[in-house]
């Protein structure tokens, strides 16, 4: 059993913390004079005893800040990305506390000479000290327990879908630490196994198996048949003390990741967590896609120029093609592109799809759809607001009800702004590709939204999504 070993090492990451702390301080300070004696050799610095008495209050600050962002939960199933943007969250508030305690400070003499890049230093050194710190701590649990080492026991109450999910990322993922104990369950009959993992009894003999006090958590995964049986076993595993977690088997009728939300003491269940719901999320999302917009007009006004010289010359027509597409809340709107084809009927474009070696795409046409400089002019797209640079591609009204009839969960695509390039197309899902992944791709962005995820797709566009191998 490991039930005491999550405090001991929750101690032992503080002592960590305090060193990594006075380390990177130290850092900053070493930074801080050399910096000082190479570029303005002039002015004069405080005495080190002035600056590293402000440890006394860093430190515990920065112990609080870690423990309010979570940064002392268990790692087993933590992911790095959201560690790490606990660990920025934690010093950037920590950067303003400090710079805001300085200010009023300042009437003091020696603290008027406190160099205000120490803090900076020592922001970015320890954020980069404690990201290190916790990865290697994360390789050395991962290593022990895909070892057989701090294993946690689990057993299962109820044989369902939930439990095979559950079995098979356990023994996905053996550096979780877990082992599964074994099942019970009331229908399955002594001995059905899945994956090396057996019903060994029936729920009643919980509290039994509980005596030999060896389990350090229960995983209720009744079958939605069964949760008539749920206030009963809930019950009995509040008795017993040990730590019980829930896992509903709801995948199939509500196929999402569900938050809860409380009602004046009501729990609701919103099927779908989209954080591009909120306010602040949109805001931000917004004033990113403008700057972009904006820089990227300028940055490419020279590809945009020859693009159009080249669509002149070797085609008559139009320079821009408009086509009807459906954005946020299912709206119509015209997206922009480089005319690539010649020039057709409106109702010979809207239903058909390119082909191979289409003959209405020009040679030059095909280059730039190859490269997608095409899609360059849905820069003016995202500034009026009908797009955003990141989020699922936009198509056309004639297959938005088609797709939306045959594909499942298509149309939730909707509830956020399409985007320029999207986690779809960085992972080959663009053209002539299955439009279930895409959809896939796409409702995974939605949910997993952050700012952070958005600037990673688009660093990750210029490796993946400029050329589009599916493209004709």
């Amino acid at each position: 059993m490991i039930k005491n070993n999550q405090p001991m090492l929750n101690r032992l990451h503080i002592v960590l913390d305090v060193l990594v702390m006075a380390v990177s301080y130290a850092l900053a300070w070493v930074c801080l004079y050399v910096g000082n004696r190479l570029f303005t050799p002039d002015r004069g610095l405080l005495p080190p005893q002035y600056y590293f008495v402000m440890l006394v209050g860093i430190v515990p600050l920065y112990l609080i800040l870690y423990t309010v962002f979570h940064l002392y939960e268990p790692k087993r199933i933590q992911q790095r990305r959201y560690e790490f943007a606990n660990i920025l969250r934690a010093n950037l508030i920590g950067l303003l506390i400090i710079t805001m305690v300085l200010f009023l400070l300042n009437k003091n003499l020696y603290y008027q000479e406190y160099s205000r890049r120490m803090v900076y230093y020592f922001f970015v050194i320890n954020v980069i000290l404690e990201t290190g710190e916790r990865n290697t701590i994360r390789l050395v649990l991962h290593t022990f327990r895909a070892k057989g080492y701090n294993q946690k026991h689990v057993l299962l109450l109820g044989y369902s879908r939930t439990a095979e999910g559950f079995i098979d990322r356990v023994l996905t993922n053996p550096e979780w630490g877990y082992h599964i104990w074994g099942i019970l369950d009331d229908n399955k009959e002594l001995g059905t196994e899945y994956r090396g993992v057996r019903v060994i009894g029936r729920t009643g003999e919980l509290e039994s198996i509980l005596e030999l006090n060896t389990l350090d958590e229960i995983a209720i995964t009744l079958g939605l048949a069964e949760y008539a049986k749920l206030e009963t076993v809930v019950a009995a595993c509040e008795k017993s003390g040990v730590h019980t977690k829930f896992i509903p088997d709801y995948n199939n009728v509500l196929p999402t990741r569900p938050y809860t939300e409380d009602l004046q003491g009501l729990p609701v269940i919103n099927i779908r967590h989209v954080p591009l719901n909120q306010p602040f999320n949109r805001v931000i999302k917004r004033a990113v896609d403008i700057v972009g917009a904006l820089v990227g007009i300028i940055v490419f006004s020279p590809v945009m120029f020859l693009t159009a010289v080249m669509i002149k010359i070797t085609s008559p027509g139009p320079l821009i093609f408009k086509q009807e597409r459906i954005g946020i809340h299912n709206r119509p709107f015209q997206m922009y592109k480089f005319r690539s084809m010649e020039v057709q009927a409106p109702s010979e474009e809207a239903n058909k799809w390119t082909t191979p070696h289409d003959p209405r795409v020009t040679p030059f046409g095909h280059f730039i759809r190859k490269c997608s400089i095409d899609e360059i002019p849905q820069f003016f797209n995202v500034l009026k607001g009908d797009m955003s640079l990141v989020g699922p591609r936009p198509e056309r009204p004639l297959f938005v009800e088609r797709f939306k009839e045959e594909i499942p969960r298509y149309m939730i695509k909707h509830q956020v702004r399409p985007g320029m390039t999207g986690w779809a197309q960085i992972n080959g899902y663009r053209g002539d590709t299955s439009i279930t992944k895409r959809i896939e791709h796409d409702l995974y962005y939605i949910e997993n939204w952050t700012l952070g995820f958005d600037f990673r797709i688009m660093f990750l566009t210029f490796f993946k999504g400029f050329i589009n191998k599916n493209a004709y």
